[in-house]
């Protein structure tokens, strides 16, 4: 056939159609592709004929040429042998436009003003969406008249177009188009890139987005959102998979998640939990939100009185990967409590057989768990820490506060985004 090497939905919709004669037989409805390529492929052709309801639907083979006027066919319409669009097939006009999309190397999230179809390997295919200014006025039919006006003055609108492959993959289901991210891409991005797309999807899209992540993927992005995004992701999945997000976030963040949940959800969510990351989230649920145990995170490592240097390095080799810092290292006797601490930084350079006994810090600064989190920050902040202790009367370790969460929780939101994670899982 003979094709433009570039033409737009816009352009085509509502184009005459003509058959091999050249008489006008209706106009352009819609184009079908069929998803699963990279560049989707043009399959069918919708054309609305006059005194018909029904679109009369002919294979894309069966078009002659494309023009800036006209879509020709290649027989007679009498000859064509009328044909329906097969599921898994996607209307574009009609699925496409307007819809929200995932830029994903961009990071964003784009509505669809236009699309665009070009010659692949002499196939005609899906190509690109249009998401700027100029696409919504060659859609309106303005194009002409602002390029006119924006002439005058030296200017001409930006023509934004998002490749094809830097979209998505669509994949229809019964009634609803569903949007299918590439896994891959999503799990390379940043997860504060991740999660400001999450949080400009709709609630469908932003639980079709999740439900497809891995779940150490969508826990990362969780981490980086505000309070009532996290709550609506956990509210547009399934239990399980909320279950399993709470799972995977830090525990002083699941438990500020679930403690906001009504009470029978809180529950059935936590009886889906590992029983050891429901405990976890269990004891912090005791303290109120804006105390120091509300605050702290289980997430630390602690090293047994009397070992030597060598032997703590290798016990936190063995048990660091779950911690939320490992700055500091807490000294625990049998009956864990604390007994000192020490830098990272101080084990490292200490002689491998000396006791940590000897080279630890026994004036401790500790926070009590129903401290306020003003003051705890303030601690913090006094002392130059990068964590707190928090115990309770006799001494006993029940979780730090790092200094990133007495930021949060003390600084106006629009501050806090501003400044950088001290700690990364």
């Amino acid at each position: 056939m003979i094709f433009y090497a570039e033409t737009y939905i816009s352009d085509l919709v509502r184009m005459n159609v003509a058959d091999r004669s050249g008489q006008v037989v209706g106009r352009v409805k819609d184009i079908a592709v069929l998803p699963g390529d990279v560049f989707p492929l043009v399959t069918k052709l919708l054309i609305t004929r006059r005194k018909q309801r029904e679109p009369f639907v002919v294979a894309w083979s069966a078009v002659r040429s494309v023009s800036a006027e006209v879509v020709t066919l290649l027989s007679l319409v009498d000859e064509i042998q009328p044909g329906a669009v097969e599921p898994g097939e996607i209307l574009l006009a009609e699925s496409l436009l307007d819809r929200q999309i995932v830029d994903v190397k961009g990071h964003r999230v784009v509505r669809v003003n236009d699309l665009k179809l070009g010659s692949v390997h002499g196939q005609v295919r899906l190509v690109a969406a249009g998401v700027g200014t100029r696409s919504l006025l060659r859609r309106l039919g303005m194009e002409g008249l602002a390029l006119r006006v924006m002439g005058w003055f030296g200017r001409r609108p930006h023509e934004h177009l998002i490749s094809w492959e830097h979209v998505h993959a669509i994949e229809p289901t019964s009634q609803q188009l569903r949007l299918q991210l590439e896994a891959g891409k999503l799990k390379r991005m940043n997860p504060a890139d991740l999660a400001d797309i999450l949080g400009e999807l709709s609630a469908p899209d932003r639980a079709a987005v999740v439900s497809s992540l891995d779940e150490e993927t969508a826990a990362d992005a969780m981490e980086e959102m505000e309070f009532d995004l996290q709550k609506s992701v956990l509210d547009s999945v399934s239990d399980e998979k909320a279950a399993d997000l709470l799972e995977e976030i830090a525990p002083d963040e699941a438990a500020d998640v679930v403690g906001d949940l009504p009470q029978e959800r809180a529950d059935q969510l936590l009886n889906l939990m590992e029983p050891e990351e429901a405990s976890d989230v269990k004891a912090l649920l005791k303290y109120p939100d804006d105390s120091a145990g509300g605050l702290m995170t289980p997430d630390y490592v602690t090293i047994p009185a009397g070992i030597t240097a060598q032997q703590a390095i290798d016990h936190i080799r063995r048990v660091g990967e779950e911690a939320e810092t490992i700055y500091y290292c807490y000294v625990v006797d049998d009956q864990n409590r604390l007994v000192g601490v020490l830098s990272l930084r101080g084990l490292i350079v200490g002689h491998p057989e000396q006791n940590i006994d000897d080279i630890m810090a026994r004036d401790l600064i500790t926070a009590k768990p129903l401290d306020s989190q003003e003051d705890t920050a303030a601690l913090i902040a006094r002392y130059n820490l990068l964590a707190v202790p928090v115990v309770d009367d006799e001494g006993h370790l029940l979780g730090i506060v790092t200094v990133d969460d007495a930021i949060d929780a003390v600084l106006p939101t629009r501050w806090k985004k501003q400044l950088p994670k001290v700690f990364a899982r």
